[in-house]
C-alpha cells in the first residue's frame, strides 16, 4: 500500500491537470446523480464547500436545489481544526479565511454539523469502502468525530464529491476517520 502523502500528491496532481471542460462535464454528471439522492430530495439544510485546487465543484447542485438551506464551512476559532458552517445564499458575499477560502460573514449564525441533513464533502482520494483521504488538515475528521460513536441516529449524511480519477484500491483508515454513506463521481456511486 502506498504511503498516504504519495497518494494525497497523485491524486491532486491527475484532479488539477482536468481541464476546465473536463471539470465542467464532471460536476455536471455528478449533478445529475446527486439531486436525486433521496437524502437530498428531503433535506433541508445542506453543507456543501468552495471548490479549489481540482475539486469537483458542488455549485450546480446548489444552483439546481436552490429552494434548500446552504451552508459553507467556517474556520472555529476557539477550537482549532474545526468548522461550524453558516448560511449561505448565491451572491452573499465572502470574507477569506486564513487559507484563502471564502467564509460567510461572522454575523451569520453558525450551525453545528450535527444540525445539518446532509454534508457534500470534498475528497483527495476514495476506496469503495467509503474511506475518504482529505487535504491533511482532519477538519472533516475532527468536526464530525461525534459520528464514530453514533449507530442508531445518524445525521448528517455524507456524500463525498470526486472525480472518478480519485478511486483507489485501499486507504488504510485510521481510527479517526469518518467513513462516508455515499460517494458520487462522474462514472457513478459508490454506496458504502
Amino acid at each position: 500500500m502506498q504511503p498516504t502523502k504519495n497518494i494525497r500528491r497523485h491524486c491532486r496532481a491527475a484532479r488539477q491537470a482536468l481541464t476546465a471542460g473536463q471539470q465542467r462535464a464532471h460536476a455536471e454528471a455528478v449533478a445529475r446523480q446527486v439531486v436525486c439522492l433521496r437524502w437530498l430530495q428531503r433535506a433541508r439544510r445542506i453543507g456543501f464547500y468552495h471548490a479549489s485546487d481540482g475539486e469537483l465543484n458542488p455549485a450546480i447542485i446548489a444552483e439546481r436545489l436552490s429552494k434548500r438551506q446552504w451552508h459553507l464551512p467556517v474556520l472555529r476559532r476557539l477550537k482549532p481544526n474545526r468548522l461550524w458552517f453558516a448560511r449561505y445564499r448565491r451572491g452573499d458575499v465572502l470574507i477569506a479565511n486564513r487559507y484563502r477560502i471564502g467564509e460567510p460573514a461572522p454575523a451569520r449564525r453558525r450551525l453545528s454539523a450535527m444540525q445539518l441533513d446532509v454534508l457534500l464533502v470534498p475528497v483527495v482520494a476514495f476506496d469503495a469502502t467509503g474511506q475518504r483521504l482529505g487535504m491533511g488538515g482532519g477538519f472533516y475528521d475532527r468536526t464530525l468525530s461525534a459520528l464514530r460513536s453514533r449507530h442508531s441516529w445518524r445525521r448528517p449524511k455524507l456524500i463525498g464529491l470526486a472525480h472518478e480519477l480519485q478511486r483507489i484500491d485501499a486507504l488504510s483508515p485510521r481510527p479517526w476517520d469518518v467513513r462516508l454513506d455515499v460517494i458520487v463521481t462522474e462514472a457513478g456511486c459508490y454506496y458504502c
